[in-house]
């Protein structure tokens, strides 16, 4: 156990006890998520008879296995020059940044909207958890029209939505056009929640995927940290209908630039056949085809040669009508099987749009229809992914890890504003680089360590990588996510010096970056194939509970204090990391269980469609062996 890194692996259902033996000394593969990363340093040399299909394996100069294997067509996303691949991110990757600033914009000016419209601060809070049920809203309706229809698409219309909001608040003069304004950017903004992630799961290989989500997510929280700076200075010297007509010229600049740099990314990875099992496979048909027409040519003669044939007519009948059924059934056969495997599989709408470009692969607005799923059974998949084990971690993990930043915007104007602090708007503002920059020492760690953590630990285990290596930065992260929140609270309690309680803020910050950066890597790296409707699912899980403490946070220290409220805070965070211990442990054996029971396959057109978890690629080689072998 100890050689397979204290994973459990799941029980084989084969009966051959010598291959169940060999298991307990290594890894159980054909499991969703797991997969060879490099070859396996324990054997000096590959197996005999499999020369052929390791030379068709791509790897890196380093010997990383390349995961997913790219195709040979130049237009292959996974093909394109990195420098094409790093601006479609950056471009993703500031919109994120200032989408994912609108839920803490307000943060700086909370007390002064509170004395505009009168309301107490409780529901000024209600400006931020409206965004936030907007947000869970807009990505359920965001993730399946992506799906059937596309990324770019839905970027694009969602950026124009969310152009259309900040007008709206800008022009808003009451807390009610306010608030149905903020609801309008909840839902243009859901985009980036939902999308980003998968963008980079198709754009970039497995080993390079932590370092670039470490860089979307230092985006995302960067936003919530930053853009409160940002905001406190047009707080201060100009006004709140000046900062949302500020965010909507950003918002339009966004939308030409998603317009130019960042394309269509989807690519159908259905498994090709290899020039060998092509040639096999031609010569195959050829002698089958041949086989029939000797049959088929015998049988005519003796057709003719029962016209004059004076022996009993049930003879002649007999050998006449043999080989009928079985050319029909052979031919019926095979056209099922070729028709179910492109009814599944096939998408040539999206392929031809992506294949008839070069350089400017992707740029056209429509690409057609992706899958022929339908809208309304794509839309639920992210509410049964709750019941696997990994998205559910994930969920709670990610949530808390951005939930904690936004409790804490609501708060952090109040407690500087007053004595002993005093602080100004732009003094509260600048308090948000202490996040910041524990953001970015965050992402540094969850992104770049962690991929090169999970490198030594895949040599370890005989060259193949298991997703719950991810898991093993969830410790430091929940340290100091809950160390942070209960310093902070602890030193605005007692009224220390300002520098207690920004230092702390900095540790939340890092934390947060760390849990939310791995709880994605985490959940992507489990279920790649379902990297879109799995991000809808946290993001889903974070907007609701966002949208629920929104209502008691601010009462909840007005009454108890922010001692208290954060020390219960603190435990919440350490409670929910310690589910990482036994989903280390037993995590395999429940994608594994995930991959049996099928929960998704209802999702899908046809009867015997594909499991959510179960890898499309078996299921299609499968279906070509069949036509194969006809």
């Amino acid at each position: 156990m100890t050689a397979l890194l204290w994973i459990k692996q799941p029980s084989l259902q084969a009966n051959d006890e010598q291959h169940d033996h060999q298991h307990h000394y290594r890894p159980v593969t054909g499991v969703t998520g797991t997969f060879a990363m490099m070859g396996d340093p324990s054997k000096g040399q590959a197996e005999p008879g499999c020369g052929e299909a390791e030379a068709e394996i791509q790897t890196t100069k380093k010997g990383i296995i390349l995961n997913p294997q790219p195709s040979k067509n130049k237009r292959d996303p996974l093909n394109w020059p990195i420098w094409r691949r790093d601006i479609a991110l950056i471009v993703v990757g500031w919109h994120c940044f200032v989408g994912g600033g609108q839920t803490s914009i307000l943060a700086a000016g909370m007390s002064g909207l509170a004395h505009e419209f009168g309301r107490p601060l409780g529901q000024i809070s209600y400006l931020v958890g409206g965004m936030m049920l907007a947000l869970a809203a807009g990505s359920v309706l965001a993730s399946p029209t992506a799906v059937l229809f596309g990324k770019r698409v839905v970027y694009l219309v969602g950026i124009i939505v969310f152009f259309a909001g900040s007008i709206g608040c800008a022009l808003s003069t009451k807390y009610e056009s306010l608030l149905a304004s903020r609801v309008v950017c909840g839902l243009g903004v859901a985009t980036i929640e939902s999308l980003p992630s998968a963008t980079v799961a198709e754009i970039y290989f497995a080993h390079e995927r932590a370092y670039r989500l470490g860089f979307y997510t230092l985006l995302l929280l960067g936003g919530k940290n930053l853009v409160p700076l940002l905001a406190a200075l047009v707080f201060q010297y100009l006004n709140r209908h000046w900062l949302f007509w500020i965010v909507a010229i950003i918002v339009g600049m966004n939308f030409f630039l998603h317009l130019l740099f960042v394309p269509e990314t989807f690519w159908d990875r259905a498994p090709v056949p290899s020039k060998r099992s092509l040639e096999e496979t031609e010569v195959a048909r050829a002698t089958e085809l041949a086989s029939i027409t000797q049959i088929t040519s015998d049988n005519n003669n003796r057709e003719i040669d029962g016209l004059f044939n004076t022996h009993d007519d049930d003879t002649s009948l007999h050998h006449a009508a043999s080989p009928v059924p079985l050319q029909a059934d052979m031919t019926s056969g095979t056209h099922k099987s070729r028709s179910r495997r492109s009814s599944l599989f096939k998408v040539p709408s999206a392929v031809n749009s992506l294949a008839h470009s070069h350089l400017t692969a992707g740029l056209g607005i429509f690409h057609g229809r992706h899958s022929n799923d339908k809208w309304y059974m794509v839309m639920v998949r992210p509410f049964i992914l709750f019941a696997y084990p990994a998205v559910l971690f994930g969920s709670f993990l990610y949530s808390l890890a951005i939930v904690w930043l936004i409790m804490l915007s609501q708060i952090v104007d109040e407690v500087f504003s007053l004595p002993p602090y005093s602080f100004s708007s732009t003094s509260v503002g600048l308090v948000y680089v202490a996040p910041f920059i524990g953001g970015i020492l965050g992402s540094m760690c969850a992104g770049s360590l962690s991929d090169v953590l999970i490198r030594i630990m895949a040599r370890r285990n005989f060259g193949i990588y298991e997703p719950e290596f991810r898991l093993l930065m969830v410790f430091p992260a929940c340290l100091a996510t809950a160390l942070g929140l209960i310093g902070f609270g602890w030193s605005a309690h007692n009224r220390d010096p300002w520098i207690a309680p920004t230092v702390f803020l900095g540790v939340v910050g890092f934390g947060s970056s760390l849990a939310s950066t791995t709880a994605i890597t985490y959940t992507v790296d489990s279920y790649k194939h379902y990297a879109q409707e799995a991000l809808v699912t946290l993001n889903v899980l974070k907007n609701v509970m966002g949208f629920a403490f929104s209502f008691f946070n601010a009462d909840f220290n007005a009454k108890n204090g922010y001692k208290t409220a954060f020390v219960v805070y603190g435990c919440v965070e350490i409670f929910v990391g310690l589910f990482a211990i036994p989903l280390y442990h037993y995590g395999k054996k429940c994608r594994h269980w995930t991959d049996t029971r099928g929960l998704l396959s209802f999702s899908y057109v046809g009867k015997d469609n594909l499991d959510s978890s179960s890898n499309q690629e078996s299921a299609y080689e499968k279906h070509e062996m069949v036509a194969e072998s006809i």
